[in-house]
């Protein structure tokens, strides 16, 4: 019974590899490009559907503030489709309802995006409305003042969520708080001093046409260019002279920082896979016409923080290493590697599919019962990432052990010695190269997705990365790369030091001693 059971698990996962390789071969979609003569660019691809998903993506986002400008990226993405000069907030929200869709606005790091999931006869519908509200904006006092109390509720609520709160800390601390770790909310003690002159000033600065893509997907290419000439030909192109900025790495690896930046507030193993294989794929030269766009540099510099909270019903330690940038060719290898360590909540409902057989399940998870979260971690970044782990366990009562951050850490530290100092066997490695290039895969069914990922790696270099060749790129991932590249990334002469966050009931003390006893990170 065993021996066909084990038989029809083979047989599945043949099958399984044999979809993969038909889909990899699998011609892409025609993607359609045009450049109007004030530098916005329009792309479409044609894919069936009975849907349609058309977005503009801009090249601005809280990297891009100052300490004059905190929180605008958080408010514009607040004040989106509310009034406009030829439109009230009633007449906003009825164009929206008949779109018979989805419409919003999101703000992240390195990118604002407008985007709308609609039937195919309301692309126009959809194009005016996100031309007006990037446009015509009318930030109304009154429309303003609510979204501070939005803003404030909202901040209160995330602040609540360990795990939505603890990013924020993790890439202030390893930035330094510039750039990279600018907030992605509005500090509260900025809320009252946003207001309709900063929010215009900074849609001057960064709402050029140079920094924009309109994409699309479900509609004619000439459809959307027309649309787009309609609607945003009153945006004049002006060169800009670039300032002298550059992003230094702390591992004393050198890179250098393209002209247009993407996005990544989520880890999405898709997201950044898109993103890196669109800049690595095509060099910085292939466009150009894109390089007076300004760019912003971030120094990682790592550090420690603790965050106390007496009544958190769990400890949460955050470990963390700078990573490669979007354009850095090991960024296949360390995507990789997260699958490979994978995790997640302590009870799951899934099987293999699921992670289960990932590390972070097999060596903590299952042996550790006062863990309740471990997982691993991505930050995908145009010049940097955050690459880590880390875990929600249960405190210690009356100081016993194995459940203080100190008892913690050393389980951590120990699966990234692993990767350091034992070769990963073929087996593991493949069934984290497959899983991950489903969810590229998979991910792109999503024709909201699609789109997004198709605005994105237009931001960059003009292009749509085909799908088959991150698939490529990643099949030639071996073990003696992912050894090298985790050397690489924490290794003793990496040069890399780590980045530590603790909340809870209780700080980790001497975690260099950790560090130093796994022979992990530069301490």
């Amino acid at each position: 019974m065993r021996n066909a059971s084990y038989s029809v698990v083979r047989q599945g996962l043949r099958r399984q590899q044999q979809q993969l390789r038909r889909a990899s071969t699998a011609p892409s979609p025609p993607v359609q490009i045009t450049t109007l003569p004030n530098k916005i660019r329009v792309a479409t691809e044609s894919t069936p559907g009975h849907f349609s998903s058309v977005g503009l993506y801009v090249d601005a986002g809280s990297r891009y503030e100052i300490p004059s400008t905190s929180g605008v990226s958080h408010f514009l993405d607040r004040m989106a489709f509310k009034s406009t000069s030829s439109l009230s907030d009633e007449e906003m929200s009825t164009a929206i309802n008949e779109l018979g869709g989805q419409i919003m606005c999101s703000s992240s790091r390195e990118t604002i995006m407008y985007q709308s999931s609609h039937f195919h006869q309301a692309t126009p519908l959809a194009m005016s409305l996100i031309a007006d509200t990037v446009l015509n904006a009318s930030y109304l006092p009154e429309e303003l003042e609510a979204q501070r109390d939005a803003a404030r509720y909202e901040i209160r609520e995330i602040s609540a969520k360990p795990d939505m709160i603890l990013p924020e800390f993790l890439h202030e601390v390893a930035y330094n708080g510039e750039g990279l770790g600018n907030p992605l909310l509005c500090p509260e003690h900025r809320i009252d001093v946003i207001d309709e002159p900063l929010m215009r000033s900074f849609v001057k600065d960064w709402y050029r046409p140079e920094r924009m893509v309109i994409a699309g997907a479900g509609m004619q290419h000439e459809q959307l260019v027309e649309l787009a000439d309609k609607y945003f030909s009153s945006l004049k192109y002006e060169s800009v002279q670039p300032p002298t900025s550059s992003t230094t790495r702390q591992n004393g690896v050198g890179q250098h920082v393209p002209p247009h930046l993407l996005a990544s507030s989520s880890p999405s193993l898709m997201k950044s896979l898109t993103r890196a294989a669109s800049s690595y794929l095509y060099p910085a030269d292939a466009a150009p016409h894109l390089q007076n766009s300004p760019i912003v540099g971030s120094t990682y510099t790592g550090g420690h923080r603790y965050i106390k909270d007496s009544d958190s019903e769990f400890n949460h330690i955050y470990l963390a290493f700078e990573g490669v940038g979007i354009h850095d060719p090991d960024i296949y290898d360390l995507a990789t590697m997260q699958v490979l360590l994978g995790g997640g909540g302590s009870f799951s409902a899934g099987g293999p599919g699921k992670g289960m057989y990932s590390r972070l399940y097999t060596h903590i998870l299952n042996h550790h019962p006062q863990i309740d979260h471990c997982a691993s971690f991505h930050h995908i970044y145009t010049d940097s990432s955050l690459f880590g782990l880390f875990a929600s366990f249960v405190p210690a009562p009356n100081r016993s052990k194995g459940n203080s951050p100190a008892q913690i850490l050393p389980h951590l530290v120990h699966q990234l010695s692993l990767l350091l100092y034992r070769t990963i066997p073929e087996v593991e490695l493949n069934r984290a190269k497959n899983q991950l290039k489903s969810s590229l895969m998979m991910a792109l069914e999503s024709r909201a997705v699609e789109v997004e990922d198709l605005g994105r790696q237009l931001l960059v270099h003009n292009r749509k990365v085909p799908v088959t060749e991150m698939c490529d790129k990643i099949d030639e991932i071996t073990p003696e790369s992912m050894q090298r590249v985790a050397n690489r990334i924490f290794g003793p002469q990496s040069g890399n030091k780590p980045t530590i966050v603790v909340m809870g009931h209780e700080d980790i003390r001497d975690w260099q001693a950790t560090m130093k006893k796994y022979d992990v990170g530069s301490v």
